[in-house]
């Protein structure tokens, strides 16, 4: 059997476990599988956190693997694949935990990134590799192993189930009949976060200029409470509404899904938005927007980070890595309050105008 196949395959397997935002750009690839290869069987091995916001999607049998457990995890996954047979693997995660994982698949073909993104040694895993493409954005660069399969179309759809008690307790969290903008101020890595200030004299911005609700949402970690708690502090004329840790991955997606626009640095919530097709400000300097921005909302981007790698590197972009980051404390701060609330302005106007239109249309 050999790539790209001539004929739908009996079944599939896909490894990707992680994290939120790479699973919001994976699940486009494996919705344009289901649409090209409706009778092919799909299995996707996932992390239990991301199994928690894909769960209820029909047609895909999800196998949890649940990191914490140790080598537990692996024994689980051994135990539901045992006399199992794929006719191909989709290995779609750079990570040598992932690439041990896919060991306990029983398939003639596995197809990984190509040499240049097998990080991890995961060129020692596969027998077949997508077509090297640089300067991708990763859902691009995802989108190689449907293509490699033969399938030319990128099918940019989600469509993650949402239980109507999740939709219920969004709408008492957020209440969708007055507009509201959401602010997700904690990336994972302290040095991609914005400054307490800039989100605080942001809120204040949307409360008073344009009379939006501002919600604060993200993790429950000590951390990103302590950074709530200061924008709040910060912010006493914007009415602003902490829901940090207050919500699971579907009350999150239900809470965005109504939302006027997302906030966010690079973290998995701009991706969220981008699923619910709500617009994200993503503020960058830190990563490569063209790499790991919201792929829906490019134009509402402020970008900040080839100025950043100049000065730390002493190279443009194109002379580097592509997505090196910046890792520098401060990094985040050449991105001034004033350009923020000027891509507000802009994205809401935009907004009023395609509302507008609508409304004469119809």
């Amino acid at each position: 059997m050999s790539l790209p196949f001539t004929t739908p395959p009996a079944s599939l397997c896909i490894l990707r476990l992680s994290a939120i935002g790479d699973i919001c750009h994976t699940l486009p690839v494996v919705r344009t599988l289901q649409q090209a290869w409706p009778q092919t069987r799909l299995t996707w091995i996932i992390g239990k956190t991301e199994y928690a916001l894909l769960q209820g999607i029909p047609d895909i049998e999800f196998i949890v693997f649940d990191k914490s457990r140790g080598f537990a995890a692996y024994r689980d996954v051994h135990r539901q694949l045992h006399g199992r047979r794929f006719d191909a693997l989709l290995h779609m995660q750079v990570a040598l935990r992932a690439s041990l994982l896919s060991r306990l698949v029983n398939a003639p073909i596995r197809l990984g990134f190509d040499r240049a993104r097998a990080r991890d040694l995961q060129w020692l895993f596969t027998n077949h590799r997508i077509e090297a493409r640089p300067h991708q954005h990763v859902m691009d660069g995802l989108f190689g192993f449907s293509q490699a399969l033969g399938i030319e179309e990128k099918l940019l759809r989600w469509d993650i189930p949402i239980p109507a008690a999740d939709r219920q307790t969004a709408e008492q969290l957020a209440d969708p009949a007055r507009p509201y903008l959401v602010i997700s101020p904690g990336a994972s890595s302290a040095y991609r976060n914005w400054h307490v200030a800039g989100y605080a004299q942001l809120a204040e911005y949307a409360a008073t200029e344009h009379g939006l609700r501002v919600y604060l949402t993200g993790g429950n970690s000590a951390t990103e409470q302590q950074l709530a708690s200061a924008i709040e502090e910060k912010a006493p004329n914007a009415n602003i509404t902490n829901l940090i840790g207050k919500t699971s991955l579907k009350q999150l997606l239900a809470i965005l899904e109504k939302a006027v626009v997302l906030v966010s640095p690079d973290s998995g919530p701009a991706h969220l938005a981008t699923t619910v097709d709500t617009p994200v400000i993503g503020l960058y300097a830190c990563a490569n927007p063209d790499r790991t921005g919201p792929y829906l909302s490019r134009q509402w981007t402020i970008n900040h980070y080839p100025d950043a790698v100049q000065e730390k590197f002493h190279k443009p972009v194109s002379a580097l890595p592509w997505g090196i980051r910046v890792r520098d404390p401060g990094t985040m701060d050449r991105i001034t309050v004033e350009e923020v609330e000027s891509t507000l302005d802009r994205l809401l106007h935009s907004h009023q105008s395609t509302v507008s239109d609508k409304d004469h249309n119809a």
